[in-house]
């Protein structure tokens, strides 16, 4: 068993005003399979380029292990998959690919296509079995589930759980309880490293944030009683001293004993208000550090609009095509009011064309419908947010007010959107759909990047408003939550 040991390490971006991380410590070990949990904008990412040397820091980062990071960059990717994986490691075994291939359930066949032409699973199942067909390495895998379907993402937990030696980032709750055992956290202000999965976590998270708010509550009672209390005794002392200072006796043996009976009742009365300044200093101290852990999750709003018909939605016998292949054949579905009806099934059995059919095509739509959309994609999102907001049409305080329930700090809010993480572009793309009223909110992977705290909004905002929802989302406990429907499609 062998450390990788991070001592006081600091780091910042130029131009910025605020530390990533400020005389962080800790140490983590090689054969653990270790799940990396931080909402959005605070570091993951940054944390993985500092390990693999990508960036200059203050502090020391120890390692016995080199690292590799998931998922490479793919540069040619019109390649044969053959290739990309000889372009990745030109001394790769190829028998040993082809072993992690099969533990996950791909074929062979797959390395003789374009790259390209992959599906996202298969991507990423190559990817792995390239990785952990080397040797002595320590992986970095940062959010591999996004775009995968329940099946695969189930595939690749199994997988990754007969695995060890890796960080492993995603915000799927149920994926991360399957195959790690400790958890790297990064909180408001410390990073913490525990044994257990998400779960155990977030159960101790819970325990610890209510007795930090419990004595929270104690301590402010306990402050508010010590500053009237050194008030009281402040007052008393300085009553005392006064007496102390105007007395006058014509019998001067009788004087200097009253006035020495004085100075030591005053001295007594200072003494005491200065011990209970001195609780109350450590009061407040104490109080300082609780609270600095629980996130605030702040309710999320929406005002869904409601049609008049009850059915908004209706395909019948609808057949969609791409260059001549079908995609589906004879389709039929409805969508009533207040359904969240959920689409699941594998990468390429026609989901996505579902959505893009309902929202391109008005003769599946009731008369005046509004549909509010989110793509699965966010990386075309550049240049200011506000201006994004007014392009939009939505109003610039509520989008602002909204952004920050869902973390965005006001320094955040003034970056452009380029400069964002995946997580956070997503965000911007949800904010802007909650702004805007519609009959239907036609959501495609909406939680892609979008950290687990920011989920469980999400989760409350769509049971507590009860829009009209037509999403594909592979999140178990996100779909078993807010689901009224479910269809599954065939390939």
């Amino acid at each position: 068993m062998a450390q990788i040991s991070v001592v006081d390490l600091t780091f910042y971006y130029d131009g910025s005003y605020d530390n990533i991380f400020e005389d962080t410590t800790f140490q983590i070990d090689t054969d653990w399979k270790l799940g990396f949990i931080a909402r959005n904008g605070r570091g993951k990412t940054t944390f993985l380029n500092l390990l693999r040397g990508k960036y200059e820091y203050e502090g020391t980062i120890s390692a016995p292990v080199s690292f590799d990071y998931f998922p490479y960059d793919v540069a040619h990717r019109e390649s044969d998959t053959i290739d990309v994986v000889a372009d990745f490691d030109p001394d790769y075994e190829f028998w040993k690919v082809c072993r992690e291939l099969n533990l996950l359930e791909v074929d062979t066949d797959v390395l003789y296509r374009p790259f390209q032409t992959l599906s996202n699973g298969e991507q990423t199942k190559v990817m792995l079995a390239v990785l952990f067909s080397r040797e002595n390495n320590f992986l970095l895998i940062d959010e591999p589930t996004n775009h995968l379907d329940m099946a695969s993402r189930a595939l690749v937990m199994d997988y990754l759980n007969k695995k060890s030696g890796f960080i492993l980032v995603s915000h799927d709750r149920s994926f991360m309880d399957g195959c790690v055992d400790h958890v790297l956290v990064i909180n408001r202000s410390n990073i913490e490293v525990q044994k257990g999965n998400f779960s155990s976590w977030w159960e101790n998270k819970r325990r610890q944030d209510n007795f930090e708010q419990e004595e929270n509550e104690r301590l402010k009672g306990d402050i508010k009683r010590l500053t009237a209390a050194a008030k009281k005794a402040g007052n008393w002392a300085d009553q005392v001293e006064a007496t102390k200072i105007g007395h006058r006796s014509m019998d001067r043996e009788k004087s200097i004993d009253t006035r020495a009976y004085i100075g030591e009742k005053s001295r007594r009365m200072q003494q005491r208000r200065k011990n209970l300044e001195k609780r109350q200093e450590k009061e407040i101290e104490e109080k300082s550090r609780l609270l600095k852990n629980i996130e605030t999750v702040d309710e999320l709003k929406l005002l869904p609009k409601r049609h008049h018909k009850e059915v908004i939605v209706r395909m019948e016998d609808v057949t969609i095509a791409y260059d001549d292949e079908v995609v589906l054949n004879g389709y039929s579905m409805t969508i009533a009011n207040g359904e969240r009806v959920l689409l699941q099934g594998k990468n390429g059995s026609g989901k996505s064309s579902i959505i893009r059919e309902i929202i391109g095509n008005h003769d599946h739509q009731a008369s005046g419908l509004i549909i509010s959309y989110v793509p699965q994609d966010a990386s075309f999102l550049r240049g200011s947010i506000i201006d994004y907001g007014e392009e939009q049409g939505i109003d610039e305080t509520v989008f602002m007010m909204l952004l920050r329930k869902l973390d965005f700090s006001r320094v955040q809010l003034e970056r452009n959107m380029e400069e964002l993480s995946g997580g956070q572009k997503k965000k911007i793309l949800l904010a802007a759909s909650l702004c805007t009223p519609a009959h239907l909110y036609v959501w495609d992977e909406p939680l892609n990047f979008i950290d687990v705290f920011s989920r469980m909004q999400i989760e409350n905002l769509l049971l507590k408003f009860e829009p009209t929802v037509l999403m594909v989302e592979h999140d178990r406990v996100f779909v078993e939550r807010i689901a009224t429907r479910v269809i599954s499609l065939k390939n």
